[in-house]
């Protein structure tokens, strides 16, 4: 990702026009802190206050995908912080990992799989559940 956490938040918090102070205020954190995490010198807030950034800055999904994918890069698990309670809760979803893991799954192959989810558009693939 050719983007840091703290420039992401940076540039959507100025595009929303919102003062560093206001948007410290806003998610619940020291002024000093959010300036740190912009500057790339602190890690990205716990998961709460992560939640509340995208709401502020009025993001669309993708974004809000791309900041929860940012905040993961650099810590020590590398795993977007909106994905392990998914994964923890859906046992089909940890099988799928571990055997993509096991057969070498490559970005294409995930791009079946992806395509495969979207063949119905926005329809579940299981309505029963």
């Amino acid at each position: 990702m050719e983007n840091s956490f703290g420039q992401f938040i940076s540039e959507k918090r100025k595009a929303a026009n919102i003062t560093l102070r206001r948007f410290a205020a806003i998610i619940g954190i020291a002024p000093a802190y959010l300036s740190d995490i912009e500057k790339g010198n602190r890690y990205p807030p716990d998961r709460e206050k992560l939640d509340e950034m995208p709401k502020a800055l009025n993001l669309p999904q993708q974004e809000i995908d791309l900041m929860y994918d940012l905040a993961a890069a650099g810590r020590e698990n590398g795993i977007s912080p909106d994905l392990p309670e998914y994964v923890m809760k859906t046992d089909k979803c940890r099988v799928a990992l571990r055997l993509a893991r096991e057969k070498g799954a490559t970005d294409e192959d995930w791009q079946k799989v992806i395509d495969l989810l979207n063949h119905n558009g926005n329809t579940r693939l299981n309505p029963k559940s």
